[in-house]
């Protein structure tokens, strides 16, 4: 089957001194979230792409948990499950501003909002059937009136997901996949560094060794096994990963 699949012309290199606003750099993020979307989602041949990885959110253990799946699809409803949390975080951070918060900081949380549902649906798109249901959330640990707790909490989540996708990237076969992951995850990289900005501005904070390898200069990379507990606390449906594919020894 001829591959119709095509990456987009490349980017022109962000200089970063033209930077005017924090939401200015999100604004040009969301560009790679659109992308990703628009690549995916309206590509038939991606959606259909036959593969022997067809995962199905099965419950095998009949205890009521969502499983996730196996082989690429598998990963891809791993990637849906944290979107779903992160889409809804930031929905309810607009729909309920914190004391105090002030227009900048309310669009630049609006634009993560936005590209965070944009992922989101991107993978409930190109699941289809395969597509495990809407997760309950539980936010009852954040105080959505704090400042702090919301902002901490947000670059918890993006630091996490931006791990998440920097672990799973080897787990995936289909090259497809790996683009649009590739993608996503510079989205989420650019937001953890935008929250840690608002949090401690103009320092070194955005890139800190607490998530920046010093002798590399490299993000951590996380397996689905050391994510999920991360993520637990704030996911009210059980959540069962069993079946997904394990890094090559």
């Amino acid at each position: 089957m001829k591959n119709n699949f095509k990456p987009e012309a490349e980017e022109p290199i962000l200089d970063l001194t033209r930077i005017t606003s924090r939401r200015t750099f999100i604004k040009w993020s969301s560009a790679a979230a659109l992308t990703a979307f628009a690549f995916g989602a309206l590509n038939p041949e991606l959606l259909n792409a036959k593969t022997a990885f067809l995962g199905l959110p099965i419950d095998d253990d009949k205890s009521g948990a969502v499983d996730l799946g196996k082989g690429d699809f598998g990963i891809l409803n791993y990637a849906y499950a944290l979107e779903q949390l992160e889409a809804a975080f930031y929905t309810q951070v607009i729909a309920t501003p914190y004391s105090g918060m002030n227009a900048t900081e309310r669009a630049i949380l609006t634009d993560i909002r936005d590209n965070e549902i944009a992922h989101r649906e991107f993978f409930k798109v190109a699941l289809g059937k395969k597509a495990i249901p809407a997760l309950q959330v539980n936010f009852t640990s954040i105080n959505f009136n704090s400042r702090d707790s919301v902002l901490k909490t947000a670059h918890t989540f993006e630091d996490t997901g931006t791990s998440a996708y920097n672990g799973a990237g080897q787990l995936l076969k289909n090259p497809e996949f790996l683009l649009i992951a590739g993608k996503i995850v510079s989205v989420e990289a650019r937001h953890a560094a935008t929250l840690r900005d608002l949090l401690q501005p103009m320092s070194a904070y955005f890139a800190g060794d607490d998530i920046t390898d010093p002798t590399t200069g490299l993000d951590p990379a996380r397996l689905p096994a050391q994510v999920l507990p991360l993520v637990a606390p704030y996911i009210r449906t059980p959540i069962t990963a069993n079946r997904l594919p394990q890094p090559k020894a």
